[in-house]
């Protein structure tokens, strides 16, 4: 019945609320020097949610509050903006006709900006829409995971798949620089900071396959930073009950240094005590990140990007209560527990950068950059279970409460667990634009150094027997003993060319290159060519139809080597993916206001593929080149102003992949006891996840823009997960659904631009919002993992092992403040 009102509550207010102002209103027709119309000028209220953007005929129609000193800007890339003060009365209607002067000293980036946009598979995402997004984990992969293409079942976690990849498939780039995550993390709340700093953040452009040549050596998807380079000094602090922020910029007098950084806080210890394991939670995450800039001469630039991050994981476990089985058979896990674990993953990076710019379409880079992690895990948790049928006879007395013990026993999970990497690379890239084309070509030289220490091992002992069961010695369940070191190189290149041409009816683009890599460690010879075509007919309709391919190589690194039992493959070779990838561009208006549909149809052809099973966030790699598979899906993704000046947007996809694992088969018993060879073929991958869903949406109270709504709602159908039989990659069962509602609600408290008195404290800032969160709405326990409780013999019809889910965060309700100044 909660569930119920609070679904008609949310309806209730989200129709409520989508009603837009009356007939108050601007319109008219921007258009450029020569009288020629600007399709998609930006029409904007500064300081307000309100927007929207001209037609191909450079109309536009803006509804705004009555009574209300505004200011209205007027932009579009390439041209230079006007700002316009209007005070409009109740059911007025003004005429706005615009002639904007182009920007001369942008034109030629901007155009090449649009070049390169149209001829590669990367969008651009709103960056605006991190500022009130309900996220647990305040990352700006929260933004990421409601795209086409992507999919994650773990609020706790920043990590993300895309198509069927897995999380270490994902490349992500800040400012021309490739950026690496901690290697030991094993579940969500472990996790600390995502590395990039939303508040520094100034464009944001994804791609989720079929990627341009001078992006590095992933498989999957490539996510493209720049951070922002400040103009004046200003700043924003945050703080909620998970944790806070604060940021500051500036650039001195004579506009040759330029400052910009961050520190952060998070601690999520509120939101893990709605786990089923109760304890003490003590997690402790802080990153500090900097971007200085310092203008040499015009032509010569110097920047520096560090980052510091400081994160602590420690727990001690209570007691756990879990209701599992099924209708007829409900079965009750209850277990004490002993001990405790601290984890602690710190990290460093530092990357200079000297940008030398001789002419305007001429640019070089050099790049050298650090990467540093030591990382540590330790525990002993020794935990006490109780396994329990309950009576399920509706109108009994005794409903719902325990009836029979069928299990009883313990388990003593141990770990010592210490790793340390280095990574260190020097870096070229340089650009050219020669008339209608745009040259990039790069050269870099990376070294990798991992040392790993691995003591792990898990007893169990049930009814007085250890698992498993031998009469003459103590055995333990599961030993891994392993010291590693790892030193290896890359060598690798890139050269690509982007260019558009007209032709009598159609506009074309087209980008091509190739990259190539040289391995050190198996002395592997990588040599992969990229492509991408679009294609603009001269239609009425504003279409653009675009195709990509290309060869993706995986260089192994330090997990992929490592196989379950902790021993190192270094004669590993490179998993290979063939993409291609087809789709077209749709922008119309619908109601007066812009919207664009998006469709892709994508297949990969994989191969030298390495298996693996997930565990929460750990990936445990098979070690070898085992297997060849494939991954054909479709995405779709719908966004625009649903409601008038609140950009919202709606994804859906629908996905299929299957691996193979050569050669393999397996000896299973039949009914009669009797042994037969069983070949498994092609069975679904961790990621193979048939639809996922994605919806973020923005509302605001009518009249009163001040009141606004962000709704984030992602699904995704049931993942594969894996037996606790180490080498069976095939044998699989299915978790839940994902299902997933957070929402916002949030009062401006402080608007751009507005005066105030001189005794109201908040005159000093820019502009301040608050906001008042709910995680997961609708209370659902999503299943992230099974705990594998283990029985010395089967009784009947209950099996030996049980597989008790384990839940991801409740519901939970958070109060966070934002200003700027």
């Amino acid at each position: 019945m909660k569930k119920i009102l609070l679904i008609i509550s949310l309806l209730y207010f989200v129709s409520g609320i989508a009603i837009v102002f009356g007939q108050t209103q601007i319109s008219g027709k921007i258009t450029g020097e020569n009288n020629e119309p600007i399709f998609l000028a930006n029409i904007a209220v500064k300081g307000m949610n309100l927007g929207t953007m001209t037609d191909k005929d450079g109309l536009f129609i803006l509804r705004i509050p009555p009574r209300v000193n505004l200011e209205v800007i007027v932009s579009c890339v390439g041209y230079k903006s006007e700002n316009l003060n209007l005070r409009l009365e109740e059911n007025e209607k003004r005429l706005l006709n615009l002639s904007l002067v182009e920007d001369i000293t942008e034109l030629d980036e901007v155009s090449v900006s649009v070049r390169q946009e149209q001829a590669t598979s990367f969008r651009s995402i709103d960056v605006s829409a991190l500022t009130l997004m309900p996220n647990t984990s305040g990352s700006l992969e929260g933004l990421i995971k409601t795209l086409p293409g992507v999919s994650s079942n773990n609020e706790l976690s920043s990590q993300y798949s895309v198509r069927g990849g897995n999380f270490d498939e994902n490349l992500i780039y800040v400012n021309d620089i490739e950026i690496y995550r901690p290697f030991l993390v094993r579940s969500g709340q472990q996790e600390g900071l995502s590395f990039i700093n939303p508040d520094l953040v100034s464009s944001i452009r994804f791609s989720a396959g079929g990627f341009d040549a001078r992006y590095g050596d992933k498989m999957s998807s490539a996510l493209d930073i720049k951070y922002r380079a400040p103009e004046k000094f200003a700043g924003s602090a945050s703080l909620s009950l998970l944790g806070g922020s604060v940021h500051l910029e500036g650039l001195s007098k004579n506009k040759k240094l330029s400052v910009i950084g961050g520190f952060r806080y998070k601690n999520t210890a509120y939101l893990l005590n709605s786990l089923q394991t109760k304890g003490e939670y003590q997690p402790s995450f802080g990153d500090f990140q900097s971007l200085v800039r310092y203008k040499i001469s015009p032509k010569l630039e110097f920047s520096f990007l560090g980052n510091i991050s400081l994160n602590q994981y420690n727990f001690i476990p209570k007691t756990s209560e879990t209701e599992f089985g099924t209708a007829s058979n409900p079965l009750n896990l209850v277990i004490y527990y002993e001990g405790n674990e601290i984890d602690r993953f710190d990290t460093y990076f530092g990357a200079a950068t000297l940008e030398y710019k001789p002419k305007t379409n001429f640019r070089l880079k050099l790049i050298t950059s650090g990467f540093n992690t030591s990382e540590k895990e330790t525990y002993d948790i020794l935990g006490q279970y109780l396994i329990n049928e309950l009576d399920n006879t509706i109108g009994s007395d005794t409903y719902g409460d325990s009836i029979l013990n069928i299990g009883i026993g313990s388990f003593l999970n141990h770990a010592r667990n210490y790793l340390d990497a280095y990574v260190g690379t020097i870096s070229h890239i340089g650009e050219f634009d020669a008339a209608n084309h745009k040259f990039r070509w790069g050269l870099s030289y990376e070294q990798q150094h991992v040392t790993d220490k691995l003591s792990e091992w898990q007893m169990v002992d049930s009814a007085g027997f250890s698992v498993p069961v031998n009469s003459e010695q103590l055995r333990l369940n599961d030993v891994i003993k392993a010291k590693n070191q790892i030193d290896n190189y890359r060598v690798s290149g890139f050269f690509q060319d982007t260019w558009g041409f007209k032709g009598l009816y159609n506009e074309y683009y087209v980008s091509a290159g190739i990259r190539t890599s040289y391995l050190g460690l198996n002395q592997q010879l990588l040599i992969s060519p990229r492509a991408s075509f679009s294609l603009k007919p001269s239609w009425d309709r504003d279409i653009m139809f675009h195709f990509s391919t290309g060869v993706y190589y995986q260089p192994p690194f330090y997990k992929e080597m490592r196989n379950p039992d902790g021993v190192v493959n270094k004669d590993l070779k490179a998993q290979k993916s063939i993409h291609l990838v087809t789709g077209g561009d749709y922008i119309f208006l619908a109601w007066d206001r812009p919207f664009k549909f998006t469709t892709e149809l994508y297949y990969k052809f994989l191969s030298h593929m390495v298996p693996y099973k997930v565990d929460n966030v750990r990936l445990r790699y098979a070690g070898e080149n085992l297997a060849k598979g494939y991954v054909r899906g479709v995405d779709f993704k719908l966004n625009g102003e649903f409601v008038r000046g609140a950009e919202s947007w709606i994804s859906l996809s629908f996905m299929r992949t299957r691996e193979d694992i050569w050669n393999d088969v397996v000896m299973i018993q039949d009914e009669e006891g009797r042994n037969r060879v069983y070949e498994p073929g092609y069975y679904p991958r961790p990621t193979d996840q048939l639809m996922t869903f994605g919806l973020y949406f923005q509302d605001y109270l009518p009249n009163n823009p001040d009141y606004k709504v962000n709704l984030n709602f992602l699904y995704g159908s049931r993942l594969p997960y894996s037996s606790i039989n180490k080498y069976r990659y095939d044998d699989v069962f299915r978790l839940p659904p994902y299902r997933r509602v957070d929402i916002g609600f949030s009062k401006v408290l402080k608007k751009e631009q507005q005066i105030l008195a001189d005794n109201n404290p908040f005159r000093h800032f820019q502009s301040i919002w608050l906001s008042a969160e709910i995680f997961n709405l609708l209370g659902i326990n999503n299943t992230i993992s099974y705990l594998w409780v283990r029985t010395v013999s089967n009784q009947e019809s209950i099996p030996g092992v049980f597989a008790v889910p384990n839940y991801l965060t409740g519901r939970r309700f958070n109060i966070k403040i934002t200003a700027k100044f």
